[in-house]
């Protein structure tokens, strides 16, 4: 079958004496039949180009499918006097939610059967489960387009029904009042998708409308809620990238009036948590760009209130961090690793949890409880499988509660190899790189190497364990992350150093790895494989444009590669909110450094590497039109005969399909495209 080829139709686009000429803008009209024709037929090559691995596939998607405890369970947590559980069962996509009285042989109660609401749905998320006080109403989010706009329904635990409350274009959460009547939610913009307006819905009200609460005007903000931990403020936040206010709600008074915290202040960010008589505040004030912990007393939440609790430190990042009765736990991130610190309020215990892997994920789990001396923590690496243990602060005994199972009685996690390099990048910085491999695989030129990274947002990769990987692993493949800058894995500088002018580190970051693991005899340019997605995806299209000779084989999953464009359109979902982190190109300077490196902008007639593009029709995130412009200037202008392979999901959006069993047939499409270009089949 030939590969599809996309028409031209030039279309000017102008900025500051700039013109740019996209022959594949036409792509963006999802409503016309001719640009679903070409992205069925994108489909179509797709699937004559790879019926050749269709057995193989369905190998690998069984063959992962088979290590996953199918009729599994959670640990139940406490909140409210109940213990709450979510269950899988055998050869279901989706999850059961379950509770029980905190008494001896309590019934289980079930509150959600999500494969049963799924019927009948290609897309299926649900999420935001949040009970009443009083134990007794249910609000949920479900979206069913995959454009992660999400109507909250009501249930009424005690009947078993569905009220006729219905809340539309919303978030998915949300957050109820002390009155068990009374729901906080935020509302989506239908077209930018931004979270702008904060509603007050009454149970069972008369009245059609809901109350606005807050609307928050500058598009560059998105608007949320929450409540604090306590259970005595219901919290509504604006953020931006770089700033963050808050307001306060006594969740005793749902009809009072807001208080604000702290004003926005341009650069300043902070988040607060409620103990007794004090707010906790985690913020960079006083230019701490790694943050700091501050404390202030309820009635004086100005900033020039706030005093000093745990000081800045240039060379731990603090991340989170959590209230409790008798304690506090710090979660600070050092040299790339989290570490779990807990600190009493009376002074008498200040200590870390010892973790001895040379990396690991470590991180506080979900404890809603106040008044306990038990937090529960998650634990796992590249090698082991994730665990989830009780630590008592005061007597610190570990009751090891669960490990995830890994079934079909071959793996052992001392099979498996980890370690971290740092590669040379070329301003002298040093790039964290995490490895994994299977301990008979033998470093060489000739050993494939898929090497992964995201570099965006300040998002932090970390070093977790996968059952699906296990298949590149156990066929000779070496899996690597590359801790680029963008991410915050080196703290918040290293965020910092990734961004707007400076965004090229992130791709100069991933090549200079690369190069290293090449001239350190890991693998070769035959045999090393990228990946990426979204904002990883314009680290893919951004590499292949700068050193396509590196790599083999490239996938890049639903990728940001018209930046310019993207960023130039405030109609499209998330742009006026991302100004901070990419830039404006409405200002000259920036316009002219993103045009440098956006990917579709500067894709030339030069060979490129095998690539595999993927996207979804709905995506919310990252337009499908994105990619579809990118593959179809590749196919025009690359001078090779490398496979270009492209597979819309007609169906779902951003995230990728919303079953547990389909997300893996994902994964086997993106296995087969590697050990395909590996002459690997078995």
């Amino acid at each position: 079958m030939k590969q599809p080829i996309a028409d031209k139709i030039p279309f000017e686009l102008k900025a500051h004496n700039d013109t740019r000429i996209d022959d594949y803008y036409w792509l963006n009209q999802k409503e016309n039949p001719k640009v679903i024709q070409y992205l069925e037929e994108e489909n179509a090559y797709y699937k004559s180009q790879t019926k050749h691995t269709e057995d193989f596939q369905t190998r690998l998607f069984e063959e992962m499918k088979a290590r996953i405890k199918e009729d599994d369970e959670s640990l139940p947590y406490k909140k409210n006097g109940y213990n709450y559980i979510t269950k899988f069962e055998k050869g279901k996509q989706y999850p059961q939610y379950f509770r029980t009285k905190d008494i001896s042989k309590a019934q289980k109660e079930l509150l959600v059967d999500v494969n049963l609401m799924a019927e009948g749905f290609n897309y299926y998320s649900l999420k935001g489960l949040s009970v009443s006080p009083n134990n007794r109403y249910l609000a949920f989010g479900v979206d069913t387009l995959s454009r992660r706009i999400y109507t909250i329904y009501i249930k009424d635990l005690k009947t078993g029904k569905i009220l006729k409350d219905k809340i539309e274009n919303t978030t998915g959460s949300a957050v109820w009042a002390n009155d068990n009547v009374t729901l906080f939610y935020s509302n989506k913009d239908e077209e930018t998708l931004r979270s702008f307006q904060i509603f007050k819905h009454k149970l069972k009200s008369k009245s059609i409308l809901d109350t606005l609460v807050f609307e928050e005007e500058d598009e560059t903000f998105d608007a949320f809620v929450s409540k604090t931990k306590s259970q005595k403020y219901i919290v509504i936040g604006s953020s931006s990238t770089l700033t963050t206010e808050y307001q306060l709600l006594d969740a005793d008074t749902p009809d009072g009036a807001l208080k604000i915290f702290q004003k926005r202040q341009r650069e300043l960010e902070y988040a607060i948590e409620h103990y007794e008589d004090k707010f906790y505040i985690l913020t960079n004030k006083d230019k701490a760009e790694n943050y700091k912990i501050m404390v202030t007393p309820l009635d004086k939440t100005e900033m020039i209130h706030w005093k000093d609790l745990i000081a800045h430190r240039p060379d731990v990042l603090l991340e989170d961090f959590s209230v409790f009765k008798n304690f506090m736990i710090i979660e600070e991130r050092c040299n790339g690793l989290l570490k779990i610190r807990i600190k009493s309020w009376d002074g008498s215990l200040d200590y870390y949890l010892p973790f001895d892997e040379e990396t690991y994920t470590a991180y506080v789990a979900y404890n809603p409880e106040f008044d306990t001396n038990l937090i529960r923590y998650a634990y796992q690496s590249l090698t082991r499988p994730n665990s989830l243990t009780d630590f008592d602060v005061f007597t610190r005994e570990k009751f090891l509660k669960k490990e995830q199972q890994v079934l079909g009685g071959v793996f052992k996690k001392e099979n498996y190899i980890s370690k971290r390099i740092w590669a040379p990048a070329r301003d002298g910085k040093k790039v964290p790189v995490s490895l994994v491999y299977h301990k008979n695989t033998k470093l060489s030129k000739d050993t494939p190497l898929l090497l992964y990274a995201y570099g965006s947002y300040g998002h932090t990769v970390d070093d977790t364990f996968s059952t699906v990987r296990l298949s590149l692993l156990d066929r000779g493949f070496v899996f690597a992350i590359a801790h680029i800058r963008g991410g915050q894995y080196l703290g918040r500088q290293w965020y910092d150093n990734g961004k707007l002018l400076d965004k090229k580190n992130t791709f100069y970051d991933f090549i200079d790895a690369a190069k290293y693991l090449i001239a350190e005899n890991y693998t070769s340019s035959n045999h090393l494989y990228a990946e990426g997605g979204s904002a990883g995806g314009l680290l893919m299209g951004a590499i292949v444009n700068y050193n396509p000779e590196l790599f083999n084989g490239v996938i890049a999953a639903v990728p940001f590669v018209d930046v310019v464009t993207t960023m130039q359109d405030t109609s499209i979902p998330l742009t006026t909110g991302e100004f901070d982190e990419w830039g404006n190109p409405e200002e000259e300077n920036m316009y002219t450094y993103i045009k440098s490196y956006s990917p579709y902008d500067n894709v030339k007639k030069q060979k490129y590497p095998n690539l595999y593009v993927t996207t979804g029709l709905h995506d919310s995130q990252v337009q499908y039109f994105e990619p579809a412009k990118w593959v179809a200037k590749l196919r025009d202008l690359k001078t090779d005969t490398n496979k270009l392979l492209f597979h819309i999901d007609m169906e779902v959006g951003h995230g990728g399909a919303s079953g547990r069993f389909d997300s893996l047939k994902e994964v086997a499409r993106d296995y087969s495209f590697l050990m395909d270009l590996e002459k690997i089949d078995c």
